[in-house]
Parts: C-alpha cells; structure tokens; sequence
C-alpha cells in the first residue's frame, strides 16, 4: 500500500490565489519511496498537470467549465543547447544565498541564464514541462509540497535529484522534510 499526499499551497492566503493564479492543489500516490501518482492543479490558470507510473505526464489545459481543450505529453520542447542558454526557475519567497551561488556558478557553463520565479509546485512542473531547465531547492520543503509535482516530473523523463549526492528525493520517510534537491533532465544530469 502507498500513502495519498494532499496539499493546498497559499491555502491561508486567498489574495495569493487571486492575484497571481499560482495556489495549488497537489495529490500524490506514493507506493515504497516513489511517487507513482500526482497530479497538480492550478485553477485560477486552468492547467492540470498529471502522471501516472508507466503511462506518462500531461498537461491539460481546462476551461471554465473543466471541459478539457488541449491535453499535450510532456515534455513540451525539445531539449535546448545548455551552452546557449540555461532556463531556472526559483522560489520568489525562498531564493536562499546557497541557490543563488549555484545560481551564479551555473554562468560559467553558459552564455545566458535565464531565472525565472514561480511559486508552489509549478517549478517542478514547468521543468517536467520543458519550459524550464532546472530548478534548484536549497531551502526546507516538505514531502507533501513536492510528491505530486514530482510524479509529473519523473514520468517526463526527469528527475527530482537529492543535492550533492545525485540520488533521486526518496519520500514516505519518518521525518517528512525532503533535503536540499535540484530538479533537471536525466540526460543533462552531468552538464548541470
């Protein structure tokens, strides 16, 4: 048997919701130490991402009435040249010193980097997405903050990496705070 994840991001801040689309609805099915089920729901931008072990990630954007109008596998976009430009994505409310440093150290493997703040579990999907190169954590989250987040990403082709180790985020531990982790393509994992 698993352990079923459900978060709400932003839920003591409705002007969060309105104001900037980024509240969350996270679910996440995780069975041993792997999520195998997630799915993250932002409903003031309509956009359901979704994974399920052995079948995929998607991305599905809803209408008002939560008719599907388009339903896309992800990732999106094909990989980009990393020595051109490299594509982060942080946290607006926890950009650590460590993340900024790892930040500024990834400028000398490229031309341009391009940082971009989100917030909630959408950074992790916008990696699984393909919009995003990487997304660096280096500041306390919680299982439940990341589990569904994470599905979508390990069913993109991706991989939610514990920092300095290299060893995939593992979750149903007794102590619940994930560790420091960078989220990036399984392919990239050397470059990055």
């Amino acid at each position: 048997m698993g352990i079923l994840l459900v978060y709400r991001s932003n839920r003591r801040n409705k002007r969060v919701y309105k104001k900037n689309g980024e509240f969350t609805v996270n679910i996440a099915l995780v069975h041993k130490d792997t999520p195998i089920l997630g799915i993250v729901y932002a409903p003031a931008l309509h956009e359901l991402y979704w994974a399920k072990k052995g079948q995929g990630a998607f991305k599905e954007v809803l209408s008002f009435e939560l008719e599907v109008l388009s339903k896309d596998r992800l990732p999106l976009t094909t990989p980009k040249n990393l020595k051109e430009k490299i594509t982060v994505v942080a946290s607006k409310s926890h950009l650590s010193s460590e993340t900024k440093e790892f930040v500024d150290s990834l400028a000398l493997n490229t031309s341009h980097i391009e940082l971009i703040s989100v917030g909630s579990s959408l950074k992790l999907c916008m990696v699984a997405e393909g919009v995003a190169d990487i997304y660096p954590r280096f500041a306390p989250t919680m299982e439940w903050d990341t589990a569904a987040a994470d599905a979508v990403v390990r069913e993109a082709g991706k991989m939610t990496y514990q920092f300095k180790s290299d060893e995939p985020v593992v979750y149903n531990k007794e102590n619940l705070l994930n560790p420091w982790f960078i989220v990036k393509s399984k392919s990239n994992n050397e470059m990055l």
